[in-house]
């Protein structure tokens, strides 16, 4: 995250009815049905905007753009093709460099059911069931994705969302995180706290520069560092991590400690040199 962009790098999904307070820079970006942008939207590949929602900025694709029935774009519209539905606004004016095609565009989901009819049609049974293994398999993808959940708002000042917050490794994140729950990776830098009902896990080599507060319990890896204070059920963390303020848990606090009792010095050296290769 930056001063006026969200910036990924892989494909980003906003769901219905968020509300993000920057742009989006992403290879792919797909926003749902009454979302708001506060920002440009800047692509590799396509953008795809449902309808009812709002741009803020520009929207700039280097293959096509598809926007929904009463989609507002304050800025202007570069993009290779553009479809587009009834009753849509480009205030900054378009440029295409392929076809325009003024019809609302399939949603994603009815694009889904008429794919599986078709195959269905065709007795192709083992094809459906290859391609819904492939829709909800819990596999994680292999290409880095940002998914936003349905009414998450997103500002400079506040991450908020009523779902789990889950957050992967080598980001950059500005504002407080207010969630369900939170999982934080590795080499992670928070310029915020985080509150949620649940737990929170933090990773190795990871900088909150905030407090973390939950009502069950806090987890703290190998080398991080929160620059404020926890308050929590319950509070885990390594004998490695730091932390400058004050710790608040009812049930107690546990540091981990490596097992190391009966290593040689060079088996020593050993475990803390893969320890360090993991850690990069």
């Amino acid at each position: 995250m930056e001063e006026h962009f969200i910036i990924v790098d892989g494909d980003v999904v906003v769901g219905n009815y968020a509300e993000l307070g920057f742009g989006l820079i992403a290879k792919t970006v797909v926003a749902g049905e009454h979302v708001k942008i506060n920002g440009s939207i800047l692509s590799e590949n396509d953008v795809r905007i449902d309808m009812w929602s709002e741009i803020e900025g520009d929207i700039k694709a280097r293959a096509d753009a598809y926007l929904g029935e009463f989609v507002n774009v304050s800025g202007r519209l570069l993009a290779g093709n553009l479809n587009v539905g009834n009753n849509v606004k480009i205030n900054g004016g378009y440029d295409v460099r392929g076809w325009l095609v003024v019809r609302n565009p399939l949603p994603v989901i009815m694009f889904i059911f008429f794919y599986i009819m078709a195959l269905l049609r065709l007795g192709s049974e083992e094809e459906v069931e290859k391609a819904l293994e492939e829709l909800f398999s819990d596999d994680t993808p292999q290409n880095k994705l940002m998914s936003v959940p349905d009414r998450t708002k997103i500002s400079l000042e506040t991450i908020k969302t009523i779902t789990p917050a889950v957050i992967g490794s080598n980001c950059r994140l500005l504002g407080n995180i207010h969630a369900s729950s939170a999982s934080i990776g590795n080499h992670v830098t928070l310029f915020g706290s985080v509150r949620t009902a649940g737990n929170i896990t933090i990773g190795r080599s990871c900088t909150i520069h905030g407090n973390l507060v939950s009502r069950e319990k806090v987890s703290i890896a190998r080398n991080s560092k929160v620059l404020g204070k926890i308050t929590a059920g319950s509070i885990v963390m390594h004998e490695t991590s730091m932390v400058d303020g004050t710790l608040t848990a009812a049930g107690g606090v546990t540091v981990e400690r490596d097992d190391i009792d009966g290593l040689n010095d060079i088996e020593k050296s050993l475990f803390y040199g893969f320890v360090m290769l993991e850690d990069q």
